[in-house]
């Protein structure tokens, strides 16, 4: 019995010596600068949202924010870097929740396990999507569209950020709502889809309000319609896909902030405190408002359940359209 008070109570002091040890790191963390690795190429969505909370994270942290694309492979090849990276808070992951909850379902064999590989920190933001034609093509609604796609299924091509990311999958609810077929082009992000789409090297694009809204606005993008639920005070003049001609359609996209496994709680702790902090600071918000992003700014917990949720509702939907994974 005696004995095994002692060590009841060296664990103790051991626990507490790294508890203390914990606490001491996130006080002085971070002692230099911190990586957050974007899966995509510069100019999309998840850049544009990376790049305005890590010019804050780094005036209210006093450390540089380095951005760093990686783009590719819908995602894998930068989320990849950062579920091999040292879990001490330097190295992280902005992703879009499409790549982060579809991938398990889309590719037979990632090089790690979304759930297992990462630390959720917090849900950032969110946007909805303009369904956008470059003006060459003979439509100016959704219900356009919708006839001259049937009348020539597979013969318009439709611009993505690349399989599994958010303008995918909102490509993919329109065509299976609307009986509807583009020929899909992937790109390594939604900045070169986009890129392409303005040029009409492709027709068709589902992007984040806050990349397309000036290329609408300067007439070289026509929005058909909003993905989201209600029309946006941007834009109040262009419908919902769903009161324009699809009843029922809606689709948003998050962009989330993680980090590899097994950080330390206090640095989690730390990291979502300062994101909600500089997601919520007057110039973020002003310039996110402006391009049509919504802060959200959840806790680690919060993110996890979303993951969770969010995972298993795209599995049963990509199991039921028949999408094999590659």
């Amino acid at each position: 019995m005696l004995s095994l008070r002692r060590s009841l109570a060296r664990l103790f002091i051991v626990l507490c010596a790294i508890a203390g040890a914990s606490n001491a790191f996130a006080q002085s963390y971070p002692a230099k600068p911190i990586r957050i690795v974007v899966p995509y190429a510069a100019g999309g969505n998840s850049d544009v949202i990376a790049r305005s909370l890590g010019a804050k994270l780094s005036e209210n942290l006093g450390q540089p924010v380095i951005i760093d694309n990686r783009p590719g492979a819908s995602g894998i090849i930068g989320s990849d870097v950062v579920a091999k990276a040292a879990p001490d808070g330097y190295t992280l992951l902005m992703i879009s929740s499409g790549n982060l909850t579809t991938n398990p379902s889309l590719f037979a064999q990632l090089p790690y396990d979304t759930a297992r590989d990462f630390t959720p920190i917090s849900n950032v933001a969110y946007t909805t999507y303009l369904f956008g034609v470059h003006p060459s093509l003979p439509v100016h609604s959704v219900k356009d569209l919708i006839a001259l796609a049937k009348a020539q299924p597979g013969k318009i091509d439709a611009a993505t950020p690349g399989i599994g990311a958010g303008g995918h999958l909102a490509l993919e609810l329109f065509m299976s709502m609307s009986g509807t077929s583009f020929t899909e082009v992937h790109y390594k992000g939604a900045g070169p889809a986009l890129s392409d789409t303005l040029s009409g090297q492709t027709k068709v694009i589902m992007d984040a309000m806050s990349t397309s809204l000036r290329h609408v606005r300067a007439g070289t993008l026509r929005a058909l319609g909003q993905s989201g639920t209600t029309r946006s005070t941007l834009m109040p003049d262009v419908p919902t896909i769903a009161e324009a001609g699809l009843p029922g359609y809606e689709y948003s996209i998050y962009n989330a902030l993680l980090g590899p496994a097994g950080m330390p709680r206090p640095i989690v702790d730390k990291l979502q405190a300062e994101v909600a902090k500089a997601s919520r600071s007057p110039e973020v918000l002003e310039k996110f408002e402006q391009l049509g992003i919504t802060v959200t700014a959840s806790t680690s917990g919060e993110l996890a359940d979303f993951m969770k949720v969010e995972t298993a509702k795209w599995a049963k939907i990509i199991q039921a359209a028949g999408i094999k994974p590659e």
